[in-house]
């Protein structure tokens, strides 16, 4: 199997099953979700850096972020000059429905399955998950 291959079938699975999006949310925006949402203590600086965008880019959409209710900015106890970006519970929600595959679409598909088949799913991306975290998690 080859990685063009891998990558068309990844492309037809979220094309097939994601949720409908309803949010006018940019790319950018949903990856700034995403690095909040899978670290601990995400700094405006951090978010920067983990994205590779300047800080000042990170800031103006931490700021539009924050406008719409996804994110909110809270300091940590011990050093009050420090400000944490995290999800509001609306955040988590929009971040689920914008980058998940439909819950309903995937119980449909998997009713479909035997318990062989659905295992073999669940074991090979619970596979590529921890090689993608051993590998890359930062």
């Amino acid at each position: 199997m080859d990685i063009q291959s891998i990558n068309e079938a990844w492309t037809d699975i979220y094309y097939l099953l994601h949720y409908e999006h309803k949010e006018n949310l940019t790319h950018q925006n949903i990856r700034c979700m995403q690095t909040i949402h899978k670290n601990q203590y995400v700094t405006v600086q951090i978010l920067a850096n983990a994205m590779g965008i300047s800080h000042n880019t990170a800031s103006e959409h931490t700021k539009r972020l924050l406008q719409k209710g996804y994110v909110r900015k809270y300091k940590q106890e011990g050093d009050k000059r420090v400000v944490y970006l995290e999800l509001t519970s609306e955040g988590k929600e929009v971040l689920e429905k914008n980058t998940e595959l439909d819950k309903e679409k995937l119980k449909m598909i998997f009713r479909k399955l035997n318990e062989e088949q659905r295992s073999q799913i669940y074991h090979s991306f619970e596979l590529l998950r921890q090689v993608a975290f051993d590998e890359f998690r930062r």
